[in-house]
């Protein structure tokens, strides 16, 4: 398990994290299709916390994205880097997600974050954060809508609806179950909406939600329970 540090340069305040989102913004990609699906490696990360002992910790798991076997994973362990606010919850966990990604022993491909992307307040949620930071293709398939409102998608597997602000699509609502309550996709980083939704089909054959996030959040609460020795501010 790697040990992750808080930069020395990171925000501390509300004001300067919407300072970092409104300078990161701008260098989203918009205008690439990203990988296409069932090929070369994706990656799921996600994070789990503990309050009390002021501790967060992360995992990242790459799967084969044709079979979807497990070809490598790593986690990280780090000080909450931020206060809870709403539309600031990147910077929570940025620096110990960075950490198990950087720990990884091969190239991650896509990375698929439990979370939101453009469907954000500020059009700049985990997806798109990490994405700009790592250069990596990336998506955030989220349990919920967040403020958003949606149409509720046919019930056939496969279904979607747009993702609204207003009559601003910021990503869909996507069936990955005949029936079941939808997923919500949006875009990262360097990948298409559409795109983004045939990878979140394809890495969903049996659950609700994807392989990726469902192994990298066993992983992360496994890393939190055996996780003793914290790291001191800044590592």
């Amino acid at each position: 398990m790697t040990t992750a540090g808080i930069p020395d340069d990171w925000p501390v305040t509300e004001e300067q994290a919407r300072a970092v989102q409104d300078a990161l913004r701008a260098r989203v990609v918009l205008d690439e299709a990203g990988p296409p699906p069932g090929t070369g490696h994706v990656t799921g990360v996600d994070v789990a916390y503990d309050d009390e002992r002021d501790v967060v910790a992360a995992a990242a798991v790459v799967l084969d994205a044709a079979s979807l076997d497990v070809v490598a994973e790593a986690t990280a362990i780090g000080r909450i880097s931020f206060p809870y606010v709403p539309g600031l919850l990147a910077f929570r966990e940025i620096p110990t997600v960075l950490a198990a990604l950087d720990a990884l022993p091969c190239p991650p491909g896509l990375v698929v974050c439990d979370g939101y992307g453009l469907a954000h307040p500020r059009r700049f949620g985990l997806a798109a954060h990490l994405g700009v930071l790592t250069g990596l293709p990336t998506i955030g398939v989220a349990k919920n809508p967040f403020t958003f409102t949606y149409a509720d998608p046919d019930t056939p597997r496969g279904s979607t609806a747009p993702l609204l602000d207003g009559t601003e699509e910021v990503g869909r609502a996507l069936r990955t179950r005949d029936g079941v309550k939808p997923v919500f996709v949006s875009v990262g980083h360097r990948v298409g909406l559409t795109n983004a939704c045939a990878h979140a089909l394809a890495l969903t054959p049996a659950y609700r939600l994807p392989e990726t996030t469902r192994r990298a959040d066993a992983l992360c609460r496994g890393a939190l329970r055996e996780a003793t020795v914290l790291p001191g501010p800044g590592g």
